[in-house]
C-alpha cells in the first residue's frame, strides 16, 4: 500500500470543479448536522522570518463518505522578493480515517484555490437570481480567475466585469478569458451591479458601498482572512442578508469582523451559516431578499472534501507518483 504524491498540477487537472462544488456542499451539510470534527486553526509565529505557520485539520462524515486530513500553510510575505517562492505554500495530507494511513500528500496552494471557487459556487447557488448571467471581479489576482470558474459552474455566466487598479492584471485576466466569455476591465460600481460579485482583495479600508452593487446582487466576500481586513462597507453589510460560514472565524478574521468588532453589526445581522441553507434550516434567496453577501473564511472541512475528490480521481487514472512511505509488512 503506497501514498501517493501528487503536485500542483496534478491538484489542478482532477480537482473537476463541478464535483469540488458538490463535495463542498456537502461538508458544508456535514458540519451543520454536527458529523465533523474542526478543531480551530492554530498558529506558530515566526517574527524572526516575518511570517508563521497555521494547521489546519478536520474529519467529516457525510453519510455516503468520510474523510480526514490536514493542511499545513503559511504566510510569509518576504518570500517574492527575498527567497523567489510563493507568499503562500500549502501542504495537504490526506488520510484514511479507519486505519489512519496516508493515502495522499499533495499541493495545498491549488487545492486552497479549487476549494474557495467551490465554496463562493455553493453560496452563488442557494443565494444569486436563478437567471443570473453576469458576475464582477474586484481584484485580477489568482483567486478571481477560480471564482469565474467556479460560479460558471452554477450559473450560465455570460459577461464578466473585472476591477483592478493593476491595468496589466486586468489585461491578462480578460485575455485568458476572452474565447469564453464577454469580459472587460471596469470599474467598481461596473463590477458591482452585475448580478454576482466576487470581492477579492486583501485591504483593511472597504472599498465597495451600497451603492457600487444592483439592488439584487449576490456578493461572496473572499478577500478578508485575517482580523482587520474589510472589503465591504458598513452600510452594505447593514443592509445585506449575510450567511457566513463559521461564526468564530467570521467574527474573528471574516468580511464581518470589523464591524462586529465595534458593535456595528452584531449576531441578529447575521442570517445564518451556509450549512443552514444547505441543509434547509433556513433559506437561500426569497423574493425580498435584496443583496445578499457570503462571507468566506475557509474551513479545513473544504480542503478534506476537496482532497477526496482530488485522490479519487488521480488513483482512477493512475496519476501522480506512488511511494512506500509506511513499511506495511511490520
Amino acid at each position: 500500500m503506497n501514498t501517493l504524491l501528487l503536485d500542483s498540477d496534478d491538484v489542478d487537472e482532477h480537482a473537476a470543479l463541478a464535483a469540488v462544488i458538490d463535495a463542498v456542499e456537502e461538508a458544508f451539510g456535514a458540519f451543520e448536522r454536527g458529523t465533523t470534527q474542526m478543531p480551530a486553526k492554530s498558529y506558530i509565529d515566526l517574527p524572526q522570518y516575518n511570517g508563521d505557520f497555521r494547521s489546519m485539520p478536520a474529519y467529516l462524515d457525510t453519510g455516503d463518505w468520510d474523510a480526514a486530513g490536514i493542511k499545513w500553510v503559511n504566510v510569509h510575505p518576504d518570500n517574492p522578493e527575498d527567497h523567489g517562492l510563493p507568499t503562500v505554500l500549502g501542504t495537504m495530507i490526506y488520510s484514511d480515517p479507519e486505519t489512519a494511513f496516508p493515502l495522499a500528500i499533495m499541493d495545498g496552494t491549488t487545492l486552497t484555490m479549487k476549494r474557495t471557487g467551490a465554496a463562493a459556487a455553493v453560496a452563488t447557488d442557494y443565494l444569486a437570481v436563478e437567471d443570473a448571467t453576469t458576475l464582477g471581479l474586484v481584484g485580477a489576482g489568482v483567486q478571481s480567475y477560480t471564482q469565474l470558474e467556479a460560479i460558471s459552474e452554477v450559473r450560465p455566466i455570460e459577461e464578466v466585469v473585472v476591477s483592478d487598479p493593476d491595468e496589466d492584471r486586468v489585461r491578462r485576466f480578460v485575455e485568458s478569458y476572452e474565447d469564453r466569455f464577454d469580459v472587460r476591465g471596469g470599474s467598481i460600481s461596473e463590477a458591482g451591479h452585475c448580478d454576482v460579485l466576487s470581492t477579492v482583495t486583501p485591504v483593511e479600508d472597504p472599498i465597495v458601498g451600497l451603492e457600487d452593487v444592483g439592488e439584487q446582487t449576490h456578493i461572496n466576500a473572499i478577500g478578508a482572512d485575517a482580523a482587520g481586513k474589510h472589503e465591504l462597507s458598513d452600510d452594505l453589510l447593514g443592509a445585506a442578508r449575510i450567511v457566513i460560514d463559521d461564526h468564530e472565524q467570521c467574527t474573528h478574521s471574516g468580511e464581518i469582523n470589523v464591524p462586529y468588532g465595534e458593535g456595528a453589526l452584531t449576531d441578529a445581522d447575521i442570517h445564518g451559516e451556509i450549512g443552514e441553507l444547505v441543509v434547509g434550516a433556513k433559506a437561500g434567496r426569497t423574493e425580498e431578499t435584496g443583496v445578499s453577501v457570503f462571507d468566506s473564511t475557509g474551513l479545513a472541512i473544504q480542503d478534506v472534501a476537496a482532497a477526496r475528490v482530488v485522490y479519487e480521481n488521480a488513483r482512477e487514472t493512475d496519476s501522480g507518483y506512488d511511494f512506500g512511505m509506511i513499511d506495511t509488512d511490520q
